[in-house]
């Protein structure tokens, strides 16, 4: 403004001498412009940065919402799909949910919202075949062990993540956070275990579902963070190949789980020697993994309507899981698959008037104190570990203002 007034005040007819003298008033003025424009500039940056710190946390409390209600979508679009309809072929139904992920964001980076990275194709290959298998192994322990068996099996997925995570990871977790695991963990087991049938061949697979699920989850935060990707980019890059083993491992375990049986029918038997299954790979859902009889095709159109909304739910399910373990880790996004059991047990209560007694309430309200307990656990961690780079006390949610 002061350079501003001299020059409007210069006229024509100034001698040299007074043009020179000008000059150097302006030469005066900017030194006092010059710092007031540097502290303008670095107040507008930390501003830019805090409201990308805003945004990205915002983008974290989004990602745990999305993955809570596009899972409890699906589960129940899944036992109406399986459970009412009669689809027998859930491994099937998995593959194409990673296909039609792949091609959804394959046309989204068309259209310029996802930015490919490319990845190290042998990495992305290990990590989609162990995606597979724990998909396939889950499924084999659901056709092999009783349903109480079964929920069990994933319950035991959080321990086993926090002893990998502790002894090869050497990531550390307090008493705080162990107990309120324990709390959720009894509690979900009181609210869904109701028997506990087992067999040799049940046990040796429900065992290696859980160290393949585990560390598969466990990979899929540790690769964003070895080859600098979001969860966006590494799901972009890994979906055809999961698409692909899941396609190939489907059809034979599907028609081995439900020994050929036609869709649309309604039996529940197991052709592989397991107590009849009445819960789904999906969390929670029904499933009737044995059909026999012959099908109904005046349900051919439901199917296809239904597989469909699956599959654009599915789309959903898969970005939030990739987004959720990125940001945050394994074992938060293990609890959160807990809260959605709790959410369908009670939406199949309250909603759908399933038979309740007074041990399902009990273990729901036990676990949803466990989950209360572990996120104040989780706050008070991350205080105490703000001040110490090294600290690293999962769980842990990670906010990257470079992206």
């Amino acid at each position: 403004a002061p350079a501003v007034r001299v020059l409007a005040s210069l006229e024509p007819s100034t001698p040299i001498r007074g043009r020179l003298g000008i000059f150097t008033r302006l030469r005066r003025c900017r030194s006092f412009i010059e710092p007031a424009y540097a502290a303008s500039k670095r107040r507008l940056e930390a501003s830019k940065k805090f409201e990308k710190n805003s945004i990205m946390q915002i983008g974290t409390a989004g990602a745990l919402f999305l993955s809570v209600s596009s899972s409890v979508s699906i589960v129940i679009v899944n036992k109406y799909l399986i459970s009412t309809l009669g689809f027998p072929y859930v491994t099937c139904l998995t593959a194409t949910h990673m296909a039609v992920t792949a091609v959804a964001l394959r046309v989204a980076e068309k259209m310029g919202y996802v930015v490919a990275k490319a990845i190290e194709r042998q990495a992305l290959v290990r990590f989609s075949c162990l995606n597979g298998i724990s998909v396939a192994f889950l499924n084999l322990s659901l056709g092999f062990n009783s349903v109480g068996f079964y929920q069990m099996t994933k319950l035991a997925i959080i321990p086993c993540t926090v002893g990998i995570q502790q002894v090869y990871y050497f990531k550390q977790f307090s008493g705080e956070v162990k107990g309120s695991l324990f709390i959720l963990l009894s509690g979900v087991a009181i609210a869904t275990v109701t028997d506990l049938q087992l067999n040799f061949i049940g046990s040796v697979v429900s065992l290696l579902a859980i160290a393949t699920t585990c560390v598969s989850q466990i990979w899929t935060n540790t690769m964003q963070k070895e080859h600098g990707v979001h969860s966006t980019q590494l799901l972009f890059a890994a979906s055809p190949y999961m698409a692909a083993i899941l396609g190939l491992v489907a059809l034979p375990l599907d028609v081995g789980l439900s020994g050929g049986g036609a869709v649309g029918t309604g039996s529940e038997s197991s052709s592989f020697g397991g107590s009849s299954s009445g819960s789904s790979s999906f969390g929670g859902g029904s499933s009737n993994h044995g059909t026999s009889g012959t099908s109904d095709d005046s349900l051919f159109v439901p199917i296809v309507l239904v597989a469909a909304l699956t599959c654009f739910i599915a789309v959903l399910v898969n970005f939030s899981t990739f987004l959720v373990i990125g940001r945050c880790d394994a074992v938060t996004y293990q609890v959160l698959g807990h809260l959605k059991t709790v959410l369908v047990l009670g939406f199949g209560f309250f909603v759908l008037g399933n038979p309740v007694n007074g041990r399902n309430v009990f273990g729901i309200f036990i676990a949803l104190c466990g989950m209360v307990l572990y996120g104040v656990a989780e706050i008070r961690e991350k205080n105490r570990s703000a001040g110490d780079p090294k600290g690293g006390v999962l769980p842990t949610t990670r906010v990257d203002v470079k992206q």
